[in-house]
């Protein structure tokens, strides 16, 4: 486990490849132990500066027998053979109120202190505090394909604890991290894996069917292939994305969904002459826009390490730009979507903010009005905004604006 955590502290990486090379240089390492190691290391993560607090340091033995014994609960005498005493004096070191708000809600000094520009401290504590859990495994259904009642249902049937999201009507959320790769709902495209916060922000987008609908960061496909389906499989749906190798695996995804209105497409950046064939057509854009991935961290703890504040002022700017060069496809009537897995204002109602200042022919729809009228009911406003703490899911921002006719 020292030696897996060691790699991944480098931080070069996001986590889970790193530790998928390793255990690829390990191939006589069976499941139970792949599983222990990887849940360790995530473990060690996600409460990462108490433990540095408790260790003094990032030395990889002292943080996983530290984790293991004061955040898993390991007993002293299970751990004897293994703890030093200074080790033991470590673990027994109080982690009370007294210490920095940073260390309690284990989140890095630059995150807390943007936090602290709209939250109170208890706040910021509840929301460190439900980023230190792991996420739950959430699916969509393919609405083309099955309804809700019956995916839950054979889901169940195969032995799985499956219940409905509170606020996707597609969402389902299974207990545990079942392996689902050979499932036969997933081989048959009947479900897919999304976060139910990622679900939100497609139905925000609310295509109908006879839209020209664009994904202006497609990525891998996730909410492409909602848009598709709440079309009804028609219309014009045009997945972009600079990355090949992502849009190949969207491809892939599209394929198994049977959706033939997707068209992927890629770009070389966000002023690609190609986009000039769509400026001014289109009915729905989403900008699902690189971000910090902070509202993520339940899944990848790793982030708030390689992260920084530097890194966020630059993603900030790379925001603006792809929100502006997307904003020319919207037809007068149309809607811009603009969306975020970042809690950091910066990145969110920031980023709006200055797009209106230079754009007032868009006017900002309230978010929590829009979600009403397909029947779902959350209260959060202008803005959607969503927190693990508050609604369960991913953290999430979006906004939706609307091009004045005229």
């Amino acid at each position: 486990m020292a030696s897996a955590l060691a790699q991944v502290l480098q931080f070069a990486e996001p986590a889970d490849r790193v530790l998928h090379r390793f255990f690829k240089r390990h191939p006589g390492m069976g499941a139970r132990d792949r599983q222990a190691i990887a849940e360790t290391v995530f473990g060690v993560l996600r409460h990462g500066r108490l433990l540095e607090h408790l260790t003094g340091g990032r030395d990889p033995r002292s943080l996983v027998l530290t984790y293991l014994t004061r955040i898993r609960g390991i007993s002293q005498r299970q751990s004897e053979a293994r703890l030093g005493p200074k080790d033991q004096e470590r673990i027994q070191a109080d982690a009370g109120p007294e210490l920095p708000l940073g260390i309690q809600a284990d989140l890095p000094d630059w995150i807390v202190d943007k936090l602290a520009a709209v939250f109170p401290p208890e706040r910021i504590l509840a929301l460190g505090s439900s980023l230190q859990q792991p996420a739950p495994l959430d699916l969509r259904i393919h609405p083309l394909k099955i309804t809700r009642e019956k995916a839950l249902a054979e889901l169940r049937g195969s032995g799985l604890e499956a219940e409905p999201t509170p606020y996707s009507p597609l969402g389902i959320r299974l207990r545990g991290r079942p392996a689902l790769g050979s499932h036969p709902l997933f081989t048959q495209g009947a479900v897919e894996v999304q976060d139910e916060g990622s679900q939100l922000v497609g139905f925000l987008v609310a295509p109908r069917r006879q839209h020209l609908v664009v994904d202006f960061c497609a990525g891998a496909g996730g909410k492409t292939l909602l848009l598709g389906a709440l079309m009804g499989g028609r219309g014009q749906l045009y997945a972009l994305d600079v990355a090949e190798r992502r849009l190949a695996r969207a491809l892939t995804r599209i394929r198994r969904a049977d959706l033939s209105n997707v068209q992927p497409w890629r770009i070389d950046g966000a002023t690609d002459p190609k986009l000039d064939r769509l400026v001014g057509k289109a009915d729905r854009v989403l900008v699902d826009a690189p971000c910090s991935g902070t509202g993520t961290l339940r899944r990848n703890p790793d982030l708030k390490w390689r992260q920084s504040a530097a890194g966020v002022a630059q993603l900030t700017r790379k925001q603006s730009a792809i929100l502006a060069a997307a904003a020319r496809l919207v037809k007068p009537g149309g809607r811009l979507i603009y969306a975020t897995c970042s809690l950091l204002p910066e990145e969110n109602p920031a980023i709006v903010a200055i797009f209106r200042d230079s754009h007032p022919e868009f006017a900002l729809l309230r978010a929590e009005d829009l979600l009403r009228e397909q029947g779902i009911s959350v209260n959060s406003g202008e803005y959607l905004q969503l927190f693990p703490d508050l609604h369960g899911c991913d953290g999430f921002f979006a906004a939706v604006l609307e091009k004045r006719q005229g």
